[in-house]
């Protein structure tokens, strides 16, 4: 196994989730009740996962453009307050949804959430991101008024509005993952 950092997190969760959080560095966020043991083992079983990720991050690093200023970030946020809104108008009605309010974050992993009272929250980051991809994050976040959860009801739901979205999301796993970066270097 290669040299690299890894993190546990204890949350209460119900899934597992493991994620690359710096150059030599993964973290694995588990439920509470998940032995120590058990998180060994799922890291060992991931490891071929976590070497093609941690060489990927270390090839985006050599092409990294700058970080973001503060300037950028109000900048983008100023941007996505206009923009955004108008995308949820567009694509609620297809999706055959309402929502209540949208909020824009500069935030460090996610790139949208819809909470259980349907507010939607969107990364401002997004305004950097291709067009269809914000429109697929719009149209996620969406659906999750439909299913609060990730489903083959809910993606079935994401796939009638956005055939695509497979494509869009690995921008985000890949490019996507550059601008976080340069965000919160």
């Amino acid at each position: 196994m290669t040299d690299y950092q890894t993190i546990i997190v204890r949350e209460r969760r119900r899934t597992v989730r493991l994620e690359v959080t710096g150059p030599r560095e993964v973290t694995l966020h588990i439920p509470a009740h998940i032995t120590d043991g058990e998180a060994r083992d799922f890291i060992s079983r991931h490891a071929r996962w976590i070497e093609t990720r941690l060489a990927a991050e270390a090839r985006a690093e050599e092409k990294a453009l700058p970080p973001y200023t503060e300037a950028d970030i109000r900048r983008l946020a100023d941007e996505a307050l206009r923009v955004i809104p108008e995308r949820c108008r567009h694509f609620a009605p297809l999706v055959g949804v309402s929502y209540g309010r949208i909020t824009i974050r500069n935030q460090k992993s996610k790139w949208g959430s819809c909470s259980a009272r349907g507010n939607l929250n969107f990364n401002c980051l997004l305004m950097d991101a291709p067009g269809e991809v914000l429109d697929y994050v719009v149209v996620h976040e969406l659906c999750h008024r439909k299913e609060m959860n990730h489903s083959p009801a809910f993606w079935a739901e994401v796939a009638r509005v956005c055939p695509d979205y497979k494509a869009h999301i690995k921008w985000l796993k890949t490019e996507g993952q550059g601008l976080m970066r340069r965000a919160h270097a």
